[in-house]
């Protein structure tokens, strides 16, 4: 049987059953809750959700819209497993979209722009975004989870691409980030440390401050591809170790 954190109560009619129930289920995808590979039963979904079934296969449509769940040749559906390739194939777009989005917030936040006055209040929040984070993972055996963790580091990329202006930019990043928790959240639990990336954004915040684009470009270039090389040593770890546990099982 499925856990779910939301299955001790039902769902509330505040909105359309459908969308409630999508939201519920693309958390848990999300979160690493519904794990990695791991199967959509619409009975036991509907069960614990205390819905019908017919939001279950409404959200069950939108999910594989978005990548987040496959149908397997059996015709059953299954969360998404992202495979070290999908990591370095992300990693490759997200670091090409974020490149456009340090640059384009790097001139918006030189002293002959316009609207830069106005942007030194970004540089703040960002400056706010890595000391939350400091904070959390200093407490993070205790009140944070591995979920939240990441939303942090997310919340400080997408106040950067937000600060250019450009939905479509967001839009394309939001698309990557979703993706990349799966990854993330399962490489996360194996090496907590992967998250230690607070002195990097700083570095960014930096390099944003000088106003130089090219100094804002290797610096996020500088980071992603740390991180990439973290995740994917990571990645590779775990899919070694659950191959060996396979092994002794059979």
């Amino acid at each position: 049987m499925i856990a779910l954190a939301l299955s001790s109560n039902p769902l509330p009619r505040r909105e359309s059953l459908y969308e409630q129930t999508y939201q519920a289920l693309r958390t848990s995808i999300l979160s690493g809750e519904l794990a990695p590979a791991e199967r959509l039963v619409e009975t036991q979904l509907a069960q614990q959700l205390q819905v019908s079934r017919t939001p279950i296969r409404e959200a069950f449509r939108q999910l594989q819209r978005e990548g987040l769940a496959v149908v397997e040749p059996s015709g059953g559906l299954r969360v998404i497993s992202v495979s070290v390739e999908d990591a370095i194939h992300l990693y490759d777009c997200r670091i090409a979209l974020e490149q456009v989005a340090v640059r384009e917030a790097c001139l918006k936040m030189r002293d002959d722009s316009p609207v830069a006055a106005s942007d030194h209040s970004i540089l703040e929040d960002l400056q706010q975004s890595i000391l939350q984070a400091e904070r959390a993972v200093q407490r993070q055996a205790s009140t944070l989870n591995t979920f939240q963790l990441l939303s942090l580091d997310y919340q400080f990329h997408r106040k950067i691409a937000a600060s250019t202006g450009n939905p479509w930019l967001t839009g394309l990043l939001q698309q990557v980030f979703d993706k990349m928790l799966l990854l993330r959240v399962q490489t996360t639990r194996h090496d907590p440390k992967v998250l230690d990336i607070c002195h990097e954004h700083r570095q960014i915040c930096a390099a944003l401050a000088s106003g130089n684009p090219d100094t804002a470009i290797a610096a996020i270039q500088a980071h992603l591809e740390a991180s990439k090389e973290r995740v994917v040593k990571a990645l590779d770890a775990l899919t070694q170790t659950t191959s060996e546990v396979g092994r002794v099982s059979s």
